[in-house]
């Protein structure tokens, strides 16, 4: 299952008239908005596909300027990380090899910087000495 959030912009003028058409859409759920125009919903699915889909549906409602998905969870792809997590040491074997001198372990950087967390992981204890 995903869930996504999606920012939805419109002039003020239509605010109105575009919020009561998220709401009879039955593709989303509507929870907020501003004076400005900005309109706070949610999509789920099963799939990505099918929460693109929901998307183009906000995106052909009348007067619709924008809608831009913000913030997205995935169940499965979670699930997914956290059984590598779990099944992964914590801490590298070479940090615990007290034959390696500290001057030998190179740093990888930064998480935030990896494309892909799960193979960065399985790779982990591979790092070059």
């Amino acid at each position: 299952m995903n869930i996504s959030s999606i920012v939805v912009q419109t002039l003020p003028k239509y605010l109105d008239e575009v919020v009561q058409n998220l709401k009879d859409c039955e593709v989303c759920d509507y929870h907020m908005h501003d004076e400005k125009g900005r309109i706070i919903i949610t999509i789920e699915g099963e799939a990505v596909s099918e929460e693109l889909e929901k998307l183009r549906v906000i995106e052909d409602i009348p007067h619709v300027i924008a809608a831009d998905m913000q913030m997205s969870y995935s169940e499965d792809e979670l699930d997914a990380h956290m059984e590598v997590i779990a099944n992964g040491d914590a801490v590298p074997k070479m940090l615990n090899d007290d034959s390696i001198p500290a001057s030998a372990i190179r740093y990888n950087g930064d998480l935030k910087k990896k494309e892909d967390l799960t193979t960065f992981a399985k790779n982990f204890d591979k790092t070059e000495r």
